[in-house]
């Protein structure tokens, strides 16, 4: 048996998977996120750790011998979050996540005084990334920042929490802008860039090896042998990767959770900054990865959920399965700044063509065609960056709306797939990677590809009146941004 554990944004999920890579059983805990000032988003480490243990006590409880049997356990993870320990391991702070943008400024700082930062990490410097929240901190809480004797990102936290060891795959620390991401180490001249060095790094291991062991305690605790491996696991859109089989060069998914990312395997580290693609490692040795990514992809819907006080099904159970033309509104789904292409912290949301005949439901659908068309400014920097793509498979809890699926597959021009288990696709990456390092198997043989549930292909007509929404729909970020 193989355990996975996904520290997400919004909770943790823990998946147990068989032999032959069935999911035996899944667990779930919510987490707390903390906005303490505009642009702000932290979290209390040590709601991980709890979370991740209870979702394993709830398997132990339900399955104990599934449990019992546990050979490897992989994690995957929320990236960017600046974790920031004392000497004695203890968080300093609550941990700076992905989606805070109060680093734009240290930003600016860090290409200054790195220039040749985009070709050794691969990435402009966003405040999303890790680095430049480092640089906030040291000019905002010196007294903090003179304290740190180790960063590490959320899932490196949990594992240390759960083996004692300190340890990051090259995946998640390709996020950080302190990895020399073509040669896949730590560059101690981007650390020195922000005050730091190479002590405050943990080691670094592939994502398929092993990183440690579960410590004694929590063995017993879940009555687990001795010497259940934990690997180095991957970052949270690369151990998707790793649960669609997305292992080849071209393979492609998009992922509609709290954020939105376009991901396609690379063989070669191939970095595209000009429009803010992310060029990062993959989970599995001699693969690279490249990312459009949107902010607010299933946040968009889930914000307008409580801001009209009701179940985000209800919004969309109106509108069925497909609509066969554009809303006249458009959205910009900018809650939280934007990455790719526009690389802006403080981008922010819009409605734009209210009128006082409008309704709901028109304005459900301009939340998910803005969602969409997000999705195909990512396709557009993709295929410019290194050629077209030509399908993808659908997760994340966006996946679950037919409806929505059939809009990507209009708006992208191009197949989209809903596939099995594509809710919990992170989690089950984890889990193979957790097989991988106990077992030694290749990767090929563990790394396989979901059965497709659905598959949805543009229809000509409505792709063709969704192009002509799509240029206006472009249009409206620089207009916008001119008066704001």
């Amino acid at each position: 048996m193989y355990l996975g554990l996904d520290i997400g944004t919004s909770g943790v999920k823990a998946v147990l998977a068989s032999e032959i890579g069935a999911i035996l059983a899944t667990a779930a805990r919510e987490l707390a996120l903390s906005h303490p000032a505009p642009l702000w988003s932290e979290q209390d480490p040590d709601s991980w750790v709890a979370a991740a243990i209870g979702a394993v006590d709830d398997l132990a409880s339900r399955h104990p011998r599934e449990v019992a049997g546990v050979a490897g356990i992989g994690l995957s993870g929320q990236m960017h979050g600046a974790t920031l320990l004392d000497a004695n391991g203890r968080p300093l702070r609550p941990a700076i996540l992905w989606n805070d943008g109060r680093s734009q400024a240290e930003c600016t700082e860090l290409e200054r005084r790195f220039p040749s930062l985009h070709a050794i990490a691969g990435n402009l410097a966003m405040p999303g990334f890790t680095a430049p929240k480092l640089l906030w901190v040291a000019r905002h809480e010196p007294d903090i920042f003179a304290r740190v004797a180790k960063v590490l990102l959320p899932k490196a936290y949990v594992r240390y929490r759960l083996t004692g060891e300190m340890a990051e795959d090259m995946s998640d620390a390709a996020g950080t802008l302190w990895l020399d991401v073509g040669e896949r180490r730590w560059s101690a001249p981007l650390l020195q860039a922000t005050g730091l060095d190479l002590h405050h790094m943990p080691r670094l291991v592939e994502g398929s090896e092993v990183s440690a062991v579960l410590a004694p305690n929590y063995a017993q605790r879940w009555g687990m042998a001795g010497n259940v491996v934990v690997a180095g696991g991957a970052g949270d859109n690369a151990a998707s990767a790793i649960g669609l089989g997305a292992i080849a060069p071209d393979d492609a998914f998009l992922s509609l959770g709290t954020s939105g990312v376009l991901f396609r395997v690379t063989d070669r580290f191939a970095p595209a900054p000009e429009t803010a693609v992310h060029a990062f490692c993959h989970a599995l040795p001699g693969l690279w990865h490249q990312m459009g990514v949107m902010l607010s992809a299933a946040a968009s819907l889930a914000w307008l959920a409580g801001v009209m006080d009701v179940t985000a099904a209800s919004l969309l159970a109106p509108l069925g399965e497909r609509v066969d033309a554009p809303s006249p509104i458009k959205f910009l789904p900018y809650l939280d700044g934007e990455r790719t292409p526009h690389n802006d912290a403080a981008a922010s949301g819009a409605f734009v063509g209210l009128r006082g005949a409008t309704g709901r439901s028109q304005i459900v659908q301009a939340v998910l065609e803005g969602v969409a068309f997000a999705a195909r400014d990512n396709l557009a920097a993709l295929s410019a960056a290194s050629g077209p793509v030509a399908e993808v498979d659908l997760v994340g809890g966006g996946s679950r709306s037919p409806l929505w699926a059939q809009i990507c597959a209009d708006v992208l021009g191009i197949p989209v797939h809903r596939v099995e288990e594509g809710e919990v696709g992170a989690a089950l990456g984890a889990s193979r990677l957790g097989r991988l390092a106990a077992t030694g198997e290749k990767p090929a043989a563990v790394c396989t590809r979901p059965r497709r549930l659905a598959n949805f292909t543009p229809r000509a007509s409505v792709s063709a009146a969704y192009d002509e929404a799509y240029q206006r729909w472009r249009a409206l970020y620089p207009a916008l941004k001119e008066t704001t």
